[in-house]
Formats: C-alpha cells, structure tokens, sequence
C-alpha cells in the first residue's frame, strides 16, 4: 500500500457528492421552466380543500371543517354525523352512531 493510497470508500462518496451537485445545477439551471409548474400543482391538487381555503404557507395543510371548506360536493345524504366526524378530524376516533336502541 502506497502512502497516500485513498480509501475506497472516499471515491464512492466523491461521486454521491457529484452525482448531487449535478442534479442541483440541473434543477437551479430549469428552475424557470419548472417552478411555475409546481406551483400551479400545488393551487390544483390541494386535496380536500375549497377554493382560498389553504396556501402554501401552510405547513400542516389543514382545512376548517364543515362542508363549506371541502373542494368536493357531499352529496345528498350528509348528515350531522358526517358533520361530527369531520369536525374531529384529525382525532383518532370518529364519533360513535348506533341507530338500533337497546333493548
């Protein structure tokens, strides 16, 4: 072994490093073209939110609850369960409905 042999391992991660800074220069080179794409994505594909109900500020992405802040219509059969459940939301158990009595 010579003197200054490198490690193995020193040339696998000189090239992880490179192969990075190459995709980096690329993405900071086309930023122009794709960063107006990616943010017309994020106003699209807002899952489950109204028009003006979130921006990309915020971090968590949570919507008020009721059916005014969802994107999509509910349908005829909403009912005040549906309204309790998605008021919950994000707790871990949805409210409980039973429609039999006891006996």
């Amino acid at each position: 072994m010579s003197a200054y042999a490198v490690p193995s391992w020193l040339g696998a991660l000189a090239s992880v490093i490179g192969v990075g800074v190459a995709i980096g220069a690329g993405l900071y080179a086309t930023r122009d073209q794709w960063m107006p794409k990616a943010a017309k994505w994020t106003d699209d594909f807002s899952a489950a939110f109204a028009d003006d109900e979130t921006d990309n500020e915020n971090f968590d992405q949570t919507r008020n609850a009721g059916k005014d802040s969802m994107r999509d219509p509910q349908g005829d059969d909403w009912n005040e369960v549906d309204d309790m459940s998605d008021a919950s939301f994000p707790a871990s158990d949805p409210p409980s409905f039973t429609p039999a009595t006891a006996s």
